[in-house]
């Protein structure tokens, strides 16, 4: 499960503890098993969009979780938006070097009173000279909203919303479509198996995990710099 511990320390030893049992770790970023999310991946890696200038992430839960929750969650930046970050870095194959946050509570009060925030965008600045942008809310009243995409120098990919049914209905008021999965059991249930059948198969065959000890750490840290990050109101390097 991410994160795998909210404290650094404890993370490095987590990661020296399976190295020194000889063991496997995957980290449990199930969206890089997406089929659409892992094609934008494949186009970007084969260059079909040429170099990467500009990455958007949208992601909005249907509704915040209980504050009971939110107390002990490490914050929107530690539990919601680490699998942005993950994702940022998954598509471009590119580490992040410094972010900036901005975000305040605009859903429940209880969020603020909890510590928290409940709505966020925060600015990344990729090693390769692209920038991105990742905006994440707790209540998006028409679903659970998970889009990406990709501007590059040759072109565009984007991923929309799945909906239930592709079908899509035209009148003389208006035109109406499925509002999209309701949240992330049903968005990613395809990429929840996948990501399991790739862990057995490491296991299996004695191969490398694809979401490591390191993916799950950067993570955390990009979390941390984003939370430094809106208390200073300015750009955090990301510390390796």
């Amino acid at each position: 499960e991410k994160p795998i511990a909210l404290d650094i320390d404890k993370i490095d030893q987590a990661i020296a503890a399976v190295k020194n049992a000889g063991i496997k770790l995957q980290v449990g970023f199930n969206r890089r098993f997406d089929p659409s999310f892992k094609k934008v991946k494949d186009l970007v890696a084969s260059g079909t969009i040429g170099t990467p200038h500009l990455v958007r992430i949208t992601s909005r839960d249907p509704e915040p979780p209980p504050i009971s929750y939110v107390k002990v969650s490490g914050g929107i930046f530690l539990d919601m938006m680490i699998h942005d970050f993950d994702i940022a870095r998954f598509l471009l194959g590119q580490e992040v070097v410094e972010l900036m946050a901005v975000g305040s509570c605009l859903i429940d009060p209880a969020i603020g009173e909890a510590g928290d925030i409940d709505t966020a965008i925060v600015t990344l600045k990729y090693e390769g000279g692209a920038w991105g942008t990742i905006d994440n809310s707790r209540k998006a009243v028409y679903g659970y909203d998970q889009r990406i995409e990709i501007f590059g120098s040759e072109g565009c990919a984007m991923v929309r919303n799945p909906t239930p049914t592709e079908v899509t209905i035209n009148s003389a008021e208006n035109t109406k479509t499925d509002k999209p999965l309701y949240f992330f059991t049903e968005r990613y249930q395809e990429a929840y198996l996948a990501e399991m059948k790739e862990f057995i198969k490491c296991i299996q065959e004695d191969t490398k995990p694809p979401v490591g000890g390191f993916d799950g750490k950067i993570s955390v840290q990009m979390g941390y710099a984003a939370k430094e990050s809106l208390i200073k109101g300015s750009f955090v390097k990301i510390s390796k």
